[in-house]
């Protein structure tokens, strides 16, 4: 019986060491090209390569300064947070409409609603390009900002929907039998306790705009240029460690959506 018990817990020891040296791996696979290219941001060479040749943050500057990559960052973060906004407005709607009414083929408009989540996007951008160009709707702002909006109105759909899952009816069925609106109920009764999923389905949606770049690429004009679109360009015609510059910003983005993500899920002191 010890002996059995012995082999079940070195076998159980084995198979968590193997867990933690795959998971190590893994995480290891994922950073290091992101730890290699940081460095490169600050090279004093114009050339993108190892060894460094001293160190200079005249790359950062050149970020800034450039016309067409402060641009690009501008029309970054403003095409982001305007397709955030539309996601976070559409989603919330959709989710509410989803779990407050109980229909024949819910399923199928479910599906229907995340299936810009697992469209492959070239498809996706071909199809809105096909569809927006004898329309004459394609190479405008609000073109790309809806476009953006329907890539990221399902992670909304799906956090709200979480966060509607923990959520009593009664409240509502309380405050609309106390004469409340539905609208006043909405906004003092509902939103307040299923706020941290519609602000994280905000920060996802904003995250796949921000990074998105085959839908500019398609149905975008020259002067619709993000920051991912540059850098692409940019890769083609001139490799130099603005790149890696503006590879870091993008990283410095994305750990800050991470921390909002990690700040919005701590549970709420009540």
């Amino acid at each position: 019986m010890l002996k059995e018990l012995s082999f079940t817990r070195g076998v159980s020891a084995g198979w968590r060491l193997l867990l933690y040296v795959t998971t190590a791996a893994v995480v290891l696979f994922m950073v290091l090209p992101i730890l290699a290219i940081l460095p490169l941001s600050f090279n004093g060479s114009q050339f993108l390569a190892y060894p460094m040749r001293g160190t200079s943050t005249k790359w950062y500057v050149e970020l800034v300064s450039s016309p067409k990559w402060s641009h690009a960052i501008w029309n970054s973060f403003l095409i982001g947070s305007a397709a955030a906004s539309l996601a976070t407005i559409l989603g919330t709607t959709a989710a509410l409409g989803l779990w407050w009414s109980e229909f024949r083929g819910k399923a199928v408009l479910t599906a229907f609603l995340l299936s810009p989540m697992v469209v492959p996007v070239v498809v996706f951008g071909v199809g809105l390009s096909l569809f927006l160009g004898p329309l004459g709707l394609v190479r405008s702002y609000s073109s790309i900002i809806m476009a953006h909006a329907a890539l990221g109105s399902p992670f909304v759909v799906i956090t709200v929907g979480a966060a509607l899952a923990s959520y009593d009816r009664n409240l509502t069925r309380a405050a609309l039998g106390l004469g409340a609106d539905p609208i006043y109920a909405f906004r003092h009764v509902m939103l307040p306790l299923i706020i941290p999923g519609v602000l994280s389905g905000a920060v996802f949606a904003f995250a796949t705009s921000f990074d998105e770049v085959v839908v500019v690429m398609l149905i975008g004009g020259p002067e619709h240029r993000t920051l991912p679109r540059e850098m692409f360009s940019a890769i083609r015609e001139n490799l130099s460690p603005t790149i890696a510059a503006a590879a870091t910003v993008m990283t410095i983005v994305a750990i800050g959506l991470i921390a909002c993500m990690r700040i919005l899920r701590r549970p709420r002191q009540i």
